[in-house]
């Protein structure tokens, strides 16, 4: 898959500063030279804590690349934000999925994933399986 084509990820968070750290570190642990189109959406437009629809519809047309966009969120009202756009059918890109994961580890290993070139199936599935990471 193209670099064109590559998934892209956006991170949802109440907030702006959360969704920045968890991409930075995402794409870091990617590896240099690995490309995927990452885009925090945190916070509200005045910056305060919250989300907010525009931006997550903003962020989620920056990363579209024709391959689907992985949606990771952090907290319940993040979840209710993307479901809501989801619903109204034109407010985010084709292929965009709500991805039920961890907001770090799930982050993470969508970034990962996707830099292989993978598709919208298995961005999200290894996203998800970050649920069933233990640190004991």
């Amino acid at each position: 898959m193209s670099e064109e084509k590559r998934v892209g990820i956006v991170l949802v968070s109440h907030s702006a500063a959360v969704a920045a750290s968890v991409a930075e570190l995402a794409r870091g642990l990617a590896g240099a030279g690995a490309f995927v189109p990452v885009a925090p959406a945190g916070g509200t437009e005045d910056g305060g804590l919250g989300t907010s629809a525009e931006l997550i519809s903003a962020a989620a047309a920056s990363v579209d690349r024709g391959a689907g966009v992985a949606v990771l969120t952090d907290l319940g009202s993040a979840v209710l934000t993307v479901k809501a756009l989801l619903a109204e059918g034109d407010e985010l890109p084709a292929d965009t999925r709500l991805v039920d994961a961890p907001f770090v580890e799930g982050a993470v290993a969508a970034v990962v994933t996707a830099s292989t070139g993978a598709d919208l199936t298995a961005v999200a599935a290894a996203a998800s399986e970050a649920y069933t990471y233990r640190k004991e």
